[in-house]
């Protein structure tokens, strides 16, 4: 496999539900038009190593931590429609993004281009409303045979709901039902660090960037409880 260095990106305005396929196979990830992908990061002065992670949706199933939080949920609704960006989720962007003390992004389109429906792949936003008020957005890309979690956001206030975590399962709901074999949430560290609760998806996997795709064994016992 080739070398992955430790800061690789180029510039891509569309891509073919295939092409973003190959992509996230390769460790790839978006931020717009930009396409990057790195083996380390820095947090509050120390190194972290990248962990890409996938699911394969044959091997997931709801575990009882995941049917509690649906449970706990269930006077929400899920709405899913093409991706957009309006003044109600700009305001839920800046309201989540105090839970930040580093790196903390200026703006929704940090990660997503003017165009998130279609540029520079289709992509769907999963919406949670309780009544009428949002409380969490995710936005999903859409590739061939998978889809990928490109940036979610939650209201603090509601974070006993655990939010996140909701929005991963309905993704991976939705992606089993669109007949795809892979959903993937994004990268985590090897170290332990707040995206610890990706590796804890049942039939996760994670990219070795020397061996390629490997189950996340550990993630899975831990899940299964």
């Amino acid at each position: 496999m080739t070398a992955v260095y430790d800061d690789e990106h180029f510039l891509c305005l569309r891509a073919s539900p295939g092409k973003m396929d190959r992509l996230w196979a390769d460790g790839w990830r978006h931020f717009g038009i930009i396409f990057a992908r790195y083996r380390t990061s820095e947090h509050s002065g120390k190194l972290f190593t990248v962990l890409p992670l996938r699911v394969d949706l044959d091997r997931f199933t709801v575990s009882r931590s995941h049917k509690r939080i649906l449970a706990k949920n269930r006077d929400t609704k899920v709405i899913i429609r093409p991706a957009s960006v309006d003044h109600i989720k700009e305001r839920l962007f800046f309201k989540h993004r105090v839970r930040f003390e580093e790196n903390i992004p200026s703006s929704l389109f940090n990660f997503l281009s003017p165009n998130p429906a279609e540029v520079p792949c289709p992509a769907f936003e999963l919406c949670v409303y309780l009544g009428e008020r949002l409380l969490g957005v995710t936005f999903l890309d859409i590739g061939e045979q998978a889809t990928s979690g490109v940036y979610a956001i939650f209201d603090p206030d509601y974070a006993k709901r655990s939010l996140g975590v909701l929005m991963i399962v309905h993704s991976i709901l939705f992606s089993r039902g669109r007949g795809c074999r892979y959903y993937y949430p994004g990268y985590a560290y090897h170290e332990p660090f707040t995206y610890d609760y990706k590796k804890r998806l049942p039939g996760l996997e994670y990219l070795d960037w020397d061996e390629g795709w490997r189950p996340y064994l550990n993630g899975e016992k831990r899940d299964a409880e």
